[in-house]
């Protein structure tokens, strides 16, 4: 047991910069204090930069999970929108990012004062001014060596083969942060986690239903649009508005819930569709739940659905599955890089997926 200068220990066991693959006495030696010390101290406070899209946000929940099972406190920083996604995990506080250098590092620095503790860092992002926000606020990190960061890490992990899904690289950076930070090895395989959605949530979801008289009616939740581009290629499967006039033809009733900035062209994109009050992103999960089916494209939308656990058919065609595709045994991917599904095949699906699940979801929760 270590009951002496166990804080001058600590400093100098996290003093080791050594990323080498190879153990050396000095590193080999640091590992021992610090599993000796987690006997008496386990937890670290780990400050965790979130990535800046939805999607991807979503598919790095699996890593916070596991930090917080490992007892761990965390303090969360990204985009305010993030804060639904996250708050399950109870961080000790969300620190809201602009997306501006200057201001952000403004924003990092005046929350770490003397009397805010962080042991950790854990930057998700690949990008070189992820790294160098927490590098100058002083907050020590583990990142994948991408971009010239390596100088910039206290624990630069080397990316992994392109050929692996996002989530798994996101994945192993936690596996491998977690040998270098000397903490039990996470499991090979990610957690499973499903969204919390709250009451307020849920009830904002039902009464954007009750607004549009769909109260204990079906309906089939489309998200036609898809910010930003793929190598230059827009990631929106070009037959939602013949999609939606089929689906009333079928007797379905199309709904779209898009943000306000994006209500236009979602209307252009499906016009055939019922235009449901936008609702935030826990909110729009809660939505989703309520549907018999979420068809949407390789977006934000397609890792909501998947993390919230709703039946969804995702349109593929500029994208690759393999890589980006929602991580779910509920979600149906159609089409390929370079080859977006038929309208008749997408038809065909959503006929054998509402016949095998019809819904009970529209009515509002107790």
């Amino acid at each position: 047991m270590l009951t002496f200068s166990q804080g001058k220990l600590y400093r100098f066991a996290l003093k080791d910069r050594s990323d080498r693959p190879t153990w050396s006495f000095a590193r080999a030696t640091n590992w021992f204090i610090l599993r000796a010390m987690s006997v008496n101290d386990p937890s670290f406070v780990i400050a965790v930069r979130l990535p800046n899209w939805v999607g991807d946000v979503c598919m790095c929940l699996p890593c916070l999970q596991w930090l917080v099972d490992d007892g761990h406190e965390l303090v969360i920083f990204g985009r305010p929108w993030a804060i639904p996604l996250v708050q399950q995990f109870n961080p000790s506080a969300f620190v809201a990012l602009s997306g501006s250098f200057g201001a952000d590092l403004k924003t990092v620095k005046q929350f770490r004062s003397p009397q805010r503790q962080i042991t950790h860092g854990l930057i998700l992002p690949d990008s070189l001014s992820s790294a160098a926000l927490f590098r100058l606020a002083g907050i020590a990190s583990a990142g994948h060596r991408h971009d010239g960061r390596s100088l910039l890490l206290k624990w630069p992990i080397p990316k992994p083969n392109a050929s692996l899904h996002a989530s798994q690289k996101w994945w192993r950076l936690i596996r491998e942060s977690a040998v270098r930070w000397a903490l039990p090895a996470p499991p090979t395989h990610p957690p499973s986690v499903t969204l919390a959605v709250s009451t307020n949530d849920d009830l904002a979801a039902s009464q954007s239903l009750d607004a549009a008289n769909l109260t204990g009616k079906p309906f089939i939740l489309l998200a036609p649009t898809a910010t930003g581009l793929h190598k230059g290629q827009v990631k929106v499967w070009p037959h939602f508005a013949s999609l939606s006039k089929a689906l009333l033809e079928m007797g379905h009733q199309p709904v779209i819930c898009p943000p306000p900035n994006e209500r236009v062209q979602a209307q252009a994109l499906a016009p055939g569709a019922e235009l449901i009050a936008p609702l935030g992103l826990a909110g729009f999960a809660a939505l989703a739940k309520r549907s018999t089916l979420v068809i949407c494209n390789d977006s934000g939308v397609s890792h909501l659905a998947a993390v919230a656990g709703v039946k969804q058919i995702t349109l593929i065609g500029v994208t690759e599955p393999s890589h980006s595709g929602p991580v779910s045994d509920k979600a149906i991917v159609m089409g390929q890089m370079g080859q977006w599904p038929s309208l008749a095949a997408v038809i065909d699906v959503v006929s054998t997926e509402v016949a095998a699940n019809p819904s009970p979801k529209a009515t509002a929760s107790a």
